[in-house]
């Protein structure tokens, strides 16, 4: 039955989306024109906060580039990649090739996001190099594995309350993983979408005798060949000293840094994975060719980032992201507030596709309500997360690395995900409002 709904959703997915980069231009024209009538900004006030907001996310945009870069570089280490390359021998067929990507790419996400997509686009290249299936399909089920990283342990909202003199600590205190990321509701949510997502799948594979979509080219690899004879730089390069040195010393910095009881943060796991390709690719040569491969995905983060910046500087500094939120939760109730939150924060993720910035606009809304309506301030911030990342199916920004590793174009994959987003977003409302 998915398979008849989500062909149909692929063609016409593939005839109408646009480049996630025309995306950005449209949704920067819609987030005007929507300040412009409703918040009674004008033209010229929304340019000028389009344009102050335009380069506020360089940092962020930056750490979000490392995040695929230095993922990229320790999935592709020959210890990871030998580990996926005997994960995929496992593959008995396509729907084996199906299944297990979607679980390899669930459980990574659920560790990390950025290593969860780097690890599924690399994992879904070496099972199309292995069963022949629709390498469209499996690229989307590799995706689809990211529906659980904001209710993971690098989830950013869960994280950010978690932490001691957060922004929002006056309001509702310092809140433990133990309440988010670990409580009851939480856990039975991510269990069934790591039970429902791979199910979901398989149930869209196409039927005896359909077209598969593969394209050899994609799976290509050019093995890199050594100078028969080294220049002294050429020697330099390919000698694993300095790589077990530098290494060496930022394993060092990791450990201290957790000993005096640093945290996890971007910058930390950014450092951590960089470190770790370092000793594991073995010598600057290998590292420099596997950024090489990296920075090619990392096109879209580089010219995207600052027109979503802009977006969010209208949104925010229009009233429009709390308008929405506003109108979303005006009706709720106690029990109710969870749901119609998680409803607002899927649809302000289009406009604000950032967990952190989104809590940042988010906050200052659901906080406020919950207190008045009695809702556990908790529960409340994991709602804005699973918005965030319920919508992330059909928001092409953070398809963006796993395409350019790939090779695919978002057309390619957003009809299988449109699917997800419907059935994901059933479970996770459902998990939200009753558990």
């Amino acid at each position: 039955m998915l398979n008849a709904v989500s062909r149909p959703l692929v063609r016409v997915v593939d005839r109408y989306l646009p480049d996630p980069f025309v995306f950005v231009l449209v949704l920067t024209l819609i987030a005007a024109l929507a300040a412009i009538l409703t918040q009674g900004t004008t033209p010229l006030e929304v340019v000028e906060i389009w344009g102050d907001g335009f380069w506020s996310l360089l940092s962020f945009s930056m750490q979000m580039l490392l995040v695929l870069v230095t993922g990229y570089m320790m999935a592709s280490t020959p210890l990871v990649r030998g580990l996926l390359a005997r994960l995929a021998g496992l593959a008995k067929g396509a729907s084996g090739a199906i299944l297990l990507v979607s679980l390899v790419s669930l459980a990574a996400s659920w560790i990390n996001w950025g290593f969860g997509l780097v690890v599924g686009a690399l994992f879904a290249k070496e099972l199309a190099r292995a069963v022949k299936v629709d390498y469209r399909l499996l690229v989307a089920s590799a995706y689809s594995g990211f529906i659980v990283w904001h209710g993971g342990l690098a989830g950013s909202v869960p994280l950010s309350i978690a932490t001691e003199g957060h922004p929002f600590a006056d309001q509702i205190g310092v809140v433990p993983t133990g309440e988010t990321i670990f409580s009851a509701y939480n856990l039975v949510i991510v269990i069934a979408l790591f039970i429902a997502v791979p199910l979901i799948n398989r149930a869209m594979m196409p039927k005896s005798g359909e077209e598969v979509f593969v394209d050899p080219e994609l799976l290509k690899e050019t093995p890199r060949e050594k100078p028969a004879s080294p220049t002294p730089a050429e020697w330099i390069e390919n000698s694993p000293l300095l790589s077990v040195l530098i290494g060496i010393g930022g394993l060092a910095w990791v450990a201290s840094h957790f000993a005096a009881g640093g945290g996890l943060s971007l910058n930390v796991i950014n450092f951590l994975f960089l470190t770790l390709a370092i000793l594991l690719h073995g010598t600057p040569r290998n590292l420099l060719d596997a950024l090489t491969e990296a920075v090619k995905g990392g096109a879209g983060i580089v010219i995207q980032f600052p027109f979503y910046a802009g977006i969010m500087a209208i949104m925010v500094d229009s009233g429009l992201a709390a308008s929405i939120s506003e109108g979303l939760i005006g009706f709720a109730s106690a029990a109710t507030l969870p749901f119609w939150t998680f409803l607002s924060a899927g649809v302000v993720n289009f406009f604000v596709p950032s967990g952190g910035g989104q809590w940042a606009v988010q906050a200052p809304v659901i906080l406020p309500a919950a207190e008045a309506l009695g809702t556990d301030a908790a529960r409340a911030a994991m709602a804005v997360a699973w918005g965030d990342a319920w919508t992330n199916m059909v928001q092409p920004f953070w398809a963006l690395p796993i395409l350019g590793i790939a090779g695919l174009r978002a057309k390619d994959i957003m009809g299988f995900c449109i699917v997800h987003l419907v059935l994901s977003g059933a479970i996770i409302a459902l998990g939200l409002s009753f558990l």
